[in-house]
């Protein structure tokens, strides 16, 4: 039986497994609370990409529509702001960062531009982004509902759970339900306010409500994830349990051996 499929039976009654509840680790319950926030804190950091991530995904757009409200020349526009997203993903490299951060913006940013080029439509730099928010919004909603929460599948790896919490850890996995409904929910709602202008209102009105719409949202969401977590039983580092039972093992053998 491995370490995700240990049955309930080892829990116990706020969810956790037994070997690995708060209250086994040396230290008091406060020290462990303010550890598993931090912790919590610096995984969702790791995974949304911090406020740099937060900057390069906005500040590409906020150029474009900046440049086109005052030159109405969508060449410009999306050159400028396909030149400054390179730039920000040469400093993200130089600096050592994430690759997947680092061209995740120039991926988002290239496809608004040609979409915009394409159709001549300076609304089209948005429609890429458009799409895979209420993509994403499905997904999350889509796989709550299955009770294989996205954001569990995502976070999982980071806080080295992996799968864990979907049977050994029933209060991490109703978190991490809640949250991605939260993600689906306002995500959803974007795209209820931005689709409609996209199709009925100004060019220049469409663009800066984008702009406004990309941080807000998103804080939101990431506040609400770590209430959730916060609250949840910790993660269950299925990691350093694999490392130990190599070390048992190979110290089993060991001792055969000189038997």
């Amino acid at each position: 039986m491995t370490s995700l499929d240990k049955p309930a039976a080892e829990q116990r009654d706020d969810g956790t497994d037994a070997a690995h509840a708060p209250g086994d680790a040396p230290g008091t319950g406060g020290d462990q609370t303010a550890d598993a926030t931090a912790v919590t804190e610096a995984a969702l950091f790791e995974a949304f990409g911090g406020v740099r991530g937060l900057v390069e995904t906005t500040v590409p757009g906020l150029v474009f529509i900046t440049i086109f409200t005052v030159q109405h020349e969508i060449h410009a526009a999306a050159l400028s702001a396909l030149v400054l997203s390179g730039l920000l993903a040469v400093v993200r490299l130089i600096r050592r960062d994430t690759v997947k951060h680092a061209f995740s913006g120039v991926f988002g940013v290239g496809f608004g531009v040609l979409f915009a080029m394409m159709t001549g439509d300076a609304k089209d730099f948005y429609l890429p982004g458009m799409l895979y928010t209420l993509g994403l919004s499905a997904a999350y909603l889509i796989t709550s509902a299955a009770g294989v929460p996205l954001l569990g599948l995502v976070l999982g790896p980071i806080f080295k759970e992996n799968l864990s919490w979907r049977t050994r850890n029933p209060g991490r996995k109703k978190a991490y339900t809640k949250a991605s409904y939260a993600w689906g929910c306002i995500l959803l709602a974007k795209c209820a306010i931005l689709f409609p202008l996209y199709f009925w209102g100004d060019t220049t009105q469409f663009g800066w409500v984008s702009v406004a719409l990309k941080i807000p949202p998103f804080l939101l969401a990431v506040y609400l994830t770590w209430i959730f977590l916060a609250k949840a039983p910790p993660p269950i580092n299925v990691i350093a349990e694999w490392e130990e039972r190599e070390r048992a093992e190979e110290a089993a053998k060991a001792a055969a051996r000189e038997g």
